[in-house]
């Protein structure tokens, strides 16, 4: 059977990577496969090569072929199914392309796809780190349904904000979570308490609020091992494993996630010199640019750093380890991989993509 509408799949080349993120932020399964004007197969595209690709801070306006994985793996018309199945599954390619004798793609088999046919479940590296959720917040943005629900506690379809993050790092074998909460931290805990999950939480009491960090200083001690803190009005849809891995392997002090966002101006831009003379005019331009999330690691030394019972952003954390020569990294995800539920209008649109 033909995979249904394989073209959202398929970009041509001569393509500009900027406008292939935004085809590949449109497909849920996040695989792209290069063609030329005739559809034969050149390559893939995939998250993990648009993160290499501006890690090592290439154009984005440039073809899409240098981001690309060329030479991928694909199996030609007529192939056995139990061979590629088995094959897929050993690699975990995501995807692979069926090409006929002329190399032009007619299908694809999908990852997912096979998982659920052989009754198996993805399974994921577990990660070796702490985690603790800031859910000590007041959400102002979201009144006013958080002058009765503390922001944790909003729902999205059955679950709440923080019954999701969670579930995230669950697939990832995390099952102990550090939960700092302040405004109705009372209603949190037994909100909890009834619930009776199967992984256990302990509960950081801010007695004020301490910002986006503070509250560490009240488990200062207790880490050996890196910490992940995410804010409890995020969701972020990527492999937190690879997130472990880049900020351990980079020797990076401090990682964020970062989303990669595209804004358009839809006016001319005019700039000017000497009081009033244009030295260009841009019409309509786009603009590019990493914007933080909201989820860190930091290594366990740095909780030293924060000051006792202090109102404590992570930026003044990123602060004090540059100016003693230490480093912070930015791990890079697309637009569509995060989902920011703290304002009105991005909760609407995480219902909307929860189909609620």
């Amino acid at each position: 059977m033909k995979t249904k509408h394989i073209e959202q799949y398929l970009i041509k080349e001569g393509t500009t990577v900027r406008l292939a993120m935004k085809q590949l932020d449109s497909t849920h399964r996040k695989i792209l496969f290069l063609i030329d004007e005739n559809g034969k197969l050149l390559g893939s595209l995939s998250d993990g090569d648009i993160r290499r690709w501006i890690l090592a801070e290439g154009a984005l306006d440039v073809d899409v072929i240098s981001a690309c994985h060329l030479n991928s793996f694909a199996v030609r018309e007529g192939y056995d199914y139990k061979d590629a199945k088995a094959q897929i599954l050993k690699e975990k390619y995501s995807a692979v392309p069926i090409i006929d004798i002329n190399g032009i793609i007619i299908d694809i088999l999908f990852w997912d796809e096979i998982l659920e046919e052989s009754k198996l479940k993805v399974e994921y590296d577990k990660i070796d780190v702490e985690v603790v959720i800031m859910a000590g917040g007041q959400g102002t943005r979201l009144e006013p349904f958080t002058k009765i629900l503390p922001k944790p506690l909003i729902p999205i379809g059955d679950k709440t904000i923080i019954e999701i993050i969670i579930d995230k790092f669950l697939d990832f074998k995390i099952d102990h979570f550090l939960v700092s909460v302040n405004h109705k931290a009372k209603i949190i805990k037994s909100y909890f308490e009834e619930l009776s999950p199967e992984y256990s939480i302990e509960y950081i009491e801010e007695k004020m609020p301490l910002g986006t960090i503070g509250s560490l200083t009240l488990v200062k001690g207790r880490f050996n091992k890196p910490i992940l803190i995410t804010n409890c009005d995020i969701i972020i849809d990527a492999n937190y494993s690879e997130f472990v891995e880049f900020h351990k392997k980079n020797k990076y002090d401090i990682s964020l996630v970062a989303s990669l966002m595209h804004h358009k101006i839809p006016y001319g831009i005019c700039e000017i010199e000497n009081g009033g003379t244009m030295t260009d005019f841009k019409e309509k331009p786009e603009y590019s640019f990493l914007a933080s999330t909201g989820m860190y690691i930091i290594n366990p030394e740095l909780i030293e750093l924060i000051p006792d019972n202090t109102f404590y952003h992570i930026t003044h954390l990123m602060q004090q380890v540059r100016e003693r020569g230490g480093k912070v990294g930015v791990f890079p995800i697309s637009e569509d991989s995060w989902l920011d539920t703290g304002e009105w209008n991005e909760y609407k649109k995480t219902i909307e993509k929860f189909k609620i």
